[in-house]
């Protein structure tokens, strides 16, 4: 077993850490506090993390950078996407346009987690906001594709709780999908438009009658097309080989509500973890909240890819 050390990254505590996505170029962390609508960027070569608030928005549920656009991300907020410029150094960040919106049909929803594709597309699903009725039992999500030629969300997916975790293997050519509130990870095939079939389940979480202990949230691959699950309540991170469907590696953190994972660091050997301090049964005390650091797993992660947009929406 190697050595793994967890360390605690300068930055503030966040009530609702998301998003993680390493920039190679940067050699930075993005990241987001969802509820309180912030962007963050650590820097790998500083030690430091700056943040910044979006001018004119509630929620930042992801930040993903715009290819070829420096300084431009695309960010869920509410029920929009918008494109937002930020320095990564500056205190606030500016909504430069709304690139589509789910419209007053889907006013009591939010994005959650997104992620890009090898050919540039995004996919991000919804769940009932945090100020809507019975948020977290409903199943009234939804998982998209942006089609950002004609600026529209492809629903590919309906009837989700919270939609979660995405991620590709390169082991299995699969794409890799959770809904919180399943309690498993799905398995499907992606066709040459971005389109899921085939729709199985590769592995279940827990019991249909067991107590809920802990939920899947975010997710990423390596190399080797493993999938790393963060498990929110569960304090760990959890490692799965998609060939044979089996847990094969659990990984203890010091905080209960682990959101999301990236591969990052100039070797990508690293696995970066965000985390929540929002209290759910009981007060959270800090390092919840926390961006952590994680070596030693032997293990690499891929390049995260970057939002491909008409050149005309610049």
């Amino acid at each position: 077993m190697a050595n793994i050390e967890v360390e605690v990254l300068p930055g503030p505590f966040l009530q609702l850490g998301e998003g993680p996505h390493w920039d190679i170029e940067s050699q930075s962390l993005y990241y987001v506090c969802i509820l309180s609508g912030s962007l963050l960027r650590y820097v790998w070569k500083e030690n430091k993390t700056y943040s910044a608030t979006i001018e004119g928005t509630t929620y930042a549920s992801f930040v993903i950078p715009v290819k070829g656009q420096r300084g431009k991300f695309v960010v869920g907020s509410g029920t929009r996407l918008v494109l937002v410029s930020w320095d990564g150094q500056s205190a606030s960040a500016t909504v430069e346009r709304v690139l589509t919106d789910l419209g007053p049909e889907e006013a009591d929803h939010r994005f959650n987690d997104g992620k890009v594709d090898g050919q540039g597309r995004l996919y991000a699903g919804t769940m009932l906001a945090e100020d809507s009725h019975n948020h977290i039992e409903m199943d009234d999500g939804k998982l998209y594709r942006y089609e950002a030629g004609a600026g529209q969300m492809v629903p590919l997916k309906s009837k989700v709780h919270i939609s979660n975790g995405l991620t590709w293997s390169v082991r299995t050519q699969r794409f890799y999908y959770i809904d919180s509130f399943a309690f498993d990870i799905k398995e499907y095939t992606v066709d040459a438009d971005g389109n899921l079939t085939n729709e199985t389940v590769l592995i279940k979480l827990k019991d249909d009658e067991a107590p809920t202990e802990f939920i899947a949230d975010g997710m990423t691959s390596d190399t080797d097309g493993n999938l790393y699950v963060a498990m929110f309540s569960g304090s760990k991170i959890i490692k799965i080989n998609p060939e044979t469907a089996k847990i094969v590696q659990e990984i203890p953190l010091p905080v209960a509500q682990v959101t999301s994972v990236a591969f990052g660091g100039p070797e990508l050997d690293v696995l970066f973890a965000t985390t929540a301090a929002k209290e759910l049964s009981l007060p959270q005390e800090p390092p919840a909240g926390a961006l952590l650091r994680i070596t030693g797993l032997q293990a690499r992660g891929t390049p995260m890819n970057e939002v491909v947009l008409p050149t005309t929406s610049s």
